[in-house]
């Protein structure tokens, strides 16, 4: 009897083997995109955690060392002496340039507009416009800034 017994268990335990195998390979035949879909889900969660966590981590930043260092002070500094601007009257003449273009000029390295320049002058704008073609022309430049830079060079401005 004891052997019946166990053949009979033997039996029932292969048969729910059995079953169990023929479940799986449904379950893998039947419903195998639905396997890979989320396999494949799951790799790219993970992939995309990884990289959030990778990217979104402070990075380190650099060390600065901050020491004081002694400077030697000289015991005694040379002041330089303010030379006075001496126009070069001979350049002056040479190239034809009017007291009233000089103040033009002046006022031109000094960076104010024609506006500025006509309330200061109490001329209008269109004679300091005149003026400002005529020092352009008498110094062969382009621009104001090139006047101003071609007029410092004669000894014109200071």
């Amino acid at each position: 009897m004891k052997k019946h017994v166990l053949v009979y268990g033997l039996a029932c335990g292969a048969l729910i083997a059995l079953l169990d195998v023929i479940e799986y390979r449904w379950l893998v035949v039947e419903r195998s995109v639905e396997i890979y879909g989320a396999l494949v889900a799951a790799l790219f969660a993970a992939l995309g955690i990884w990289l959030g966590l990778r990217m979104t981590r402070p990075r380190p930043t650099a060390t600065v060392v901050v020491r004081e260092v002694p400077v030697p002070v000289p015991t005694e500094v040379p002041v330089p002496t303010p030379v006075p601007f001496a126009r070069d009257a001979a350049r002056v003449q040479a190239l034809g340039v009017t007291p009233r273009e000089l103040e033009i000029l002046e006022l031109i390295a000094a960076g104010l507009s024609t506006r500025e320049i006509a309330e200061r002058s109490h001329v209008s704008e269109n004679t300091v416009k005149t003026h400002a073609s005529r020092i352009l022309d008498k110094l062969g430049a382009r621009r104001r800034t090139q006047a101003v830079q071609l007029a410092k060079q004669h000894g014109l401005i200071p």
